[in-house]
């Protein structure tokens, strides 16, 4: 299936994208390369125009990054949205026997992977800074982690739940303290008082 027909499928029919998931055959190295390695530029770019080209405006004050710290800031985020996949499915991977389920990595990838990717399409918000907020939109991927990551897993109904608020929490913390690498990266790399201002 191609990117476009699976991203929109993903979205708007889960449940159905899921049971054809389910069944595919891939390889780690594929979902990486032809998946994530396409929707995970869209919030690096996003954020490079919206904060160099567009500009960002906190308590009433505007100003641009400098565009090489928002390609680093970028470049940062791009690649640790890869080790967050890494992370995020091991984790899902190794907690499954606990919940009932089977061990299968590569049905873990495809969890999480797949799951990813609202979050990665709303980073297009991130082109306009103040409407960054609609990231929020992203959160819909736990949704899709729930009707998905289970059934992947062979995770029984009634432990579904539990298992996969789990893997959500270590998600959060991952997306956080990712969050928190790249902003001090781009803070120790060009201070506040650097900024260039603009009326």
């Amino acid at each position: 299936m191609n990117l476009v027909d699976r991203v929109k499928n993903i979205i708007v029919s889960p449940k159905t994208e899921w049971d054809i998931i389910q069944q595919e055959e891939t390889t780690p190295t594929n979902l990486l390369l032809s998946y994530v390695a396409i929707l995970a530029l869209i919030p690096a770019i996003a954020g490079i125009i919206g904060q160099s080209v567009v500009g960002i405006t906190l308590l009433g004050t505007s100003f641009h990054m400098p565009i090489i710290w928002s390609i680093i800031g970028a470049v940062v985020q791009y690649i640790l949205a890869f080790v967050g996949v890494y992370i995020v499915a091991f984790v899902a991977d190794a907690l499954a026997p606990s919940f009932g389920g089977q061990k299968n990595s590569i049905q873990a990838m495809k969890g999480v992977v797949f799951s990813y990717t609202p979050m990665w399409i709303a980073g297009i918000f991130a082109i306009i800074p103040i409407l960054g907020w609609l990231v929020i939109l992203g959160l819909y991927g736990f949704y899709l982690l729930y009707l998905g990551l289970p059934k992947l897993m062979n995770v029984p109904q009634e432990r579904a739940l539990g298992y996969v608020v789990v893997v959500i929490v270590v998600a959060i913390i991952v997306y956080f303290i990712f969050g928190g690498i790249v902003g001090a990266i781009m803070v120790a790399g060009y201070p506040v008082h650097n900024l260039q201002y603009f009326p």
